[in-house]
């Protein structure tokens, strides 16, 4: 029994900050015969508990990326249909945040959500603000390259303003103007369903992350896969650009 409980442990450091590209609900829905929808509810379902292992195993960080500025372009009904789920998971699963101790935090631009979703936003982030356990992360609406753009933006403006000077930037200063601003750079990335690529998350704070590519669906993606994903993490040598050994 002892030996059991042992071999399910992680005994090694755990990231900090784990940052997940959750995709493949709509495959898994299709497989299932099931409209589009229900694979982003599993997909709902299966977030709700890989944030709660991901805080049993002492991850204090965990970024998800559930709508990025490309979506945008897909078809109305279907961006209609996630948004009414957000709203819903927002309205009713607060309760549950709070009572697990998850801190809310969303990132991206919300200048492109309708008002009462962007209400139940700043509510359930309010509300969850005391909370000390895992800071959930939901980039929404959110481009790595449209933060980059805005991050500059706001730079270039306090310089006009005289409120910053050209030999004032670095990337210490860049990295303050990003919506991650009070958030550690990602240790982990976790990329479900076989894609290997990183479609325009977190493109600035990903640099020295570990990569970690599953061909399982989001759905079906469980506490054990997490687990997997992070003893492959533990069994890499993090060198930042240093050669072996520095």
């Amino acid at each position: 029994m002892i030996e059991d409980q042992a071999k399910n442990q992680i005994p090694k450091e755990i990231p900090h900050h784990i940052a997940i590209v959750m995709d493949g609900n709509g495959r898994w829905a299709l497989r299932r015969g099931l409209p589009t929808i229900a694979g982003h509810k599993a997909g709902a379902e299966a977030l709700k508990k890989i944030c709660q292992a991901a805080a049993n195993l002492g991850v204090t960080h965990l970024t998800v990326y559930a709508f990025s500025t490309e979506n945008w372009r897909r078809p109305s009904s279907w961006i209609v249909e996630l948004m009414d789920l957000l709203k819903y998971y927002l309205k009713f699963e607060l309760k549950d945040l709070i009572k697990n101790n998850i801190r809310l935090h969303v990132i991206g631009d919300q200048t492109r959500l309708s008002g009462d979703l962007r209400q139940l936003v700043d509510d359930a982030v309010e509300k969850t603000k005391k909370n000390d356990g895992i800071n959930l992360i939901i980039a929404l609406s959110y481009g790595g390259r449209n933060e980059i753009v805005h991050a500059a933006k706001a730079i270039a403006e306090k310089v006009k303003e005289d409120k910053l000077t050209f030999d004032n930037i670095d990337e210490e200063m860049f990295a303050k103007h990003l919506y991650t601003s009070k958030f550690p750079d990602p240790d982990l990335l976790i990329r479900t369903s076989g894609e290997m690529r990183i479609s325009n998350f977190l493109l600035w704070q990903l640099a020295y992350a570990e990569l970690y590519f599953t061909n399982k669906l989001w759905p079906e993606f469980s506490e054990d896969d997490l687990k997997a994903a992070i003893e492959e993490y533990q069994n890499r040598e993090r060198r930042y650009g240093t050669t072996v050994g520095s």
